[in-house]
This record gives structure tokens, C-alpha cells and sequence, in this order.
């Protein structure tokens, strides 16, 4: 048994973040019946063929759910969605900004006839403010929500090597219906959430927002090192590798020196004394650090490392996180099936030992378009007619 068995996820979903938090909820254990536009269908299925010909974002976001091709404007559309949504649970939606309530599936249209169902609404800035008509990409949320004012180096400002923006709202909506759920279980009443990428970008911008607050100067760009504290970042070795380390506090600089750059001195020189002032002096130290391990390879510096207890780690490549020893050792990876073969998928984080997490195939689109719709009491002449004229 898993915890989310018996419950229906009914999902008018594209891109990332609706998809990220649907695959959350089919993970637990939830039926996801995922809409898509026939002969196209989300169209994040289009945007590479990394994977045998398949989509990486698409396989990543899109497994152990059921997709019907429906084109939700046809006139047909109306009783198959109302039917759909007749015995679910939760509703999701990432459309363009007013679309489901033109549908007729806002939460206001739908909450009287299925007073027990959740509708998630997940936008790029919520569906009021100045902003609520804005389209919004994960690039554009993560520069809206300052997150690129800090990111890079300096004069060069870097966006996130993945969809942050998006996982963020994913998460907040995934954890946010979980929620829900636990309270329809004690009110008997569904209700209405209302994810804004931009607020949930915003919420992780907790930290810097407050070191720059009342107008204070604001993290320096420092590329992979970190804006406060030193040092803490990559540092070449002499072999061509970089080594990854972070020295949080005055003890662990003491053994650093000792320890790592043999060099007992630093450890008491007044340039250096406290994090601040290490920080301060970053290029002068920088030079310090990089002589000391260009006399050494990558694995030896590593190895000074743990022994003096200085957290550290190798700078890897996909490939090597593909092939990194502590996933193969902890048995993380696990089969899933596509329409285009086997592929290796990260077992969900945190999964309790009580269950299983659900592992099932990617959807071909359209897959499962018959399979529901005779389960909604259509039969094959029905379901004909639906396909002659275009709805499915």
C-alpha cells in the first residue's frame, strides 16, 4: 500500500512544474490522468531527443501516469472532463494565465458540484496583482525574483544549470496538495491553491533578501565560490581537476592550515584571522591555496581533506553523477519503461521503508485515450466519433 493509493489526479499540465508535482503524486502511489492536445500533446515532449529519441525533461517529469489525448475547447470536451472530474480528488493546472477559468474549471465553477475536490492552480505570479497576465518561463521567474542579480561571476550573472524556478513551484504545489489532502480529511472539503513561480522563487531568495535588507549591499556575484564565507569554492589542483571545499569556521581554518597546506602559520597570520577578513582578502588567499595544491593531484588534496575533517567534493561531470559510487552503493537507480526502451530513474528522495515508490512507464501520448474513456462508459462507435471529429 502506498500512501496516495486511490487517489485521482486529473491534470491539464505542459512544461515542468505541473508535470514535476503530478510526478510527486504518482509516486505515492496516485492515479494521474494527464490531458494533452491530441497529435501534439505537451509540448515539452518537443523540446530535445535525448532520450532514445525522447525528451530528457519530459521522461524526467511523466512517469506512472495515464495520457489522454482530449482537445479541451472541442465541443465534446465538456461532458469528458465533467465525467473525469466526477470521483477525483485533485485537479491541476498550469495553462496560460485564464484559461482553466474559461474552461469552466476554476475552482469557484467546479467547488459546488464537487465540493470534496482540490483545484491547484500553479502560474508564474497568481491570479491577481498587475502581474497576473504575464507569461512566465522559468528564465524569466528566476530574473523577476533576483535570483540572477546573485548567480555568476562578476559582470557575468548566470542562470540556473535547471529549472529551479519550476521545481520550486512543483514542490510548493506538490506539498501544498498533500496538505490539502490531510484537511480534506478532517473538513470534508476540498479548497483552492494558488502557487505563484514567482513567490516560490521569492521564498528561496530568503537569505540573501535579508543581507540585503534596509539597502544594504547585497551578495557579490562569486561564480561556484560562496558570497560570504572563505574559502569555500572550487580550487584547481595540480593535475587540471578542481576540488570543491567548504571551511565553515575558525576551528576548521586551523586545521587547514595544518593539516591541508601544511603551513601552521596562517593559521594565527592577522590577514586571515577570521572569516570575514579571509573573505576579504580573497585574491591574496586564493593565490596562497592554489600554489600550495598545484604541487598536488586532485585525489591527494581530497585526501588531506578528510583527514583533517574539511567537507569537500569532486567537481563531476553527468556522467560521473551517472556512474557516482554512493547512488550505485545506496541502490538508487531503478528501470523505467518508455515507448522508446528502458531507462535508468533516480528513486524518489526520502521515500519511507513502509513502501514502494511507484516506478511505472512514460506515457506514448494518447496511450491510455481508449482504456479511459471506455472506463467513462464510452464505447468503440462513441469513441470513434470522438476521434473522426477531432476531439481526441
Amino acid at each position: 500500500m502506498r500512501p496516495l493509493d486511490g487517489i485521482k489526479v486529473v491534470t491539464l499540465e505542459h512544461a515542468i512544474a505541473a508535470p514535476f508535482c503530478t510526478r510527486q503524486l504518482a509516486d505515492l502511489g496516485a492515479r494521474v490522468i494527464k490531458i494533452e492536445r491530441p497529435g501534439v500533446g505537451d509540448f515539452a515532449r518537443g523540446y530535445d531527443e535525448r532520450v532514445h529519441g525522447l525528451a530528457s525533461h519530459f521522461v524526467w517529469t511523466n512517469r506512472s501516469k495515464e495520457s489522454l489525448s482530449l482537445d479541451v475547447k472541442h465541443k465534446e470536451a465538456a461532458p469528458i472532463l465533467d465525467a473525469l472530474l466526477a470521483d477525483a480528488d485533485v485537479l491541476v493546472q498550469n495553462l496560460a494565465p485564464g484559461a482553466a477559468a474559461r474552461l469552466g474549471l476554476s475552482y469557484e465553477a467546479l467547488s459546488e458540484r464537487y465540493p470534496k475536490l482540490i483545484v491547484c492552480d500553479i502560474s508564474g505570479y497568481g491570479d491577481d496583482g498587475p502581474y497576473r497576465e504575464r507569461k512566465a518561463y522559468d528564465l524569466l521567474i528566476q530574473s523577476e525574483s533576483g535570483f540572477l542579480s546573485i548567480t555568476g561571476s562578476p559582470g557575468e550573472p548566470a542562470k540556473a544549470g535547471c529549472s529551479i524556478a519550476d521545481i520550486a513551484a512543483g514542490m510548493y504545489a506538490y506539498s501544498n496538495i498533500l496538505s490539502a489532502l490531510l484537511m480534506r480529511g478532517r473538513t470534508g472539503r476540498g479548497c483552492r491553491i494558488d502557487v505563484s513561480m514567482l513567490e516560490s522563487m521569492v521564498e528561496w531568495m530568503g537569505y540573501p533578501l535579508y543581507y540585503a535588507i534596509d539597502g544594504q549591499t547585497p551578495p557579490p556575484l562569486a561564480g561556484a565560490s560562496h558570497a560570504t564565507i572563505y574559502p569555500y569554492g572550487p580550487f584547481p589542483a595540480g593535475d587540471g581537476k578542481s576540488v570543491m571545499l567548504g571551511l565553515q569556521n575558525d576551528r576548521e581554518w586551523k586545521l587547514f592550515c595544518e593539516h591541508v597546506l601544511l603551513q601552521p602559520e596562517l593559521a594565527t597570520d592577522e590577514r586571515f584571522a577570521a572569516n570575514s577578513r579571509r573573505s576579504a582578502r580573497r585574491a591574496e588567499l586564493r593565490d596562497l591555496i592554489v600554489d600550495a595544491f598545484s604541487k598536488l593531484s586532485a585525489a591527494q588534496v581530497i585526501e588531506r581533506l578528510d583527514r583533517a575533517g574539511i567537507a569537500n567534493a569532486q567537481m563531476n561531470t553527468m556522467a560521473d553523477v551517472w556512474a557516482h559510487p554512493q547512488l550505485q552503493a545506496r541502490e538508487r537507480w531503478r528501470d523505467v519503461q518508455t515507448s522508446a526502451g528502458t531507462v535508468p530513474a533516480l528513486l524518489p528522495p526520502g521515500a519511507p521503508s513502509a513502501f514502494d515508490a511507484r516506478m511505472d512507464a512514460v506515457p506514448a501520448l494518447g496511450q491510455h485515450t481508449e482504456s479511459i474513456l471506455r472506463e467513462l462508459g464510452y464505447d468503440a462507435t462513441r469513441i470513434g466519433a470522438l476521434r473522426e471529429a477531432g476531439a481526441i
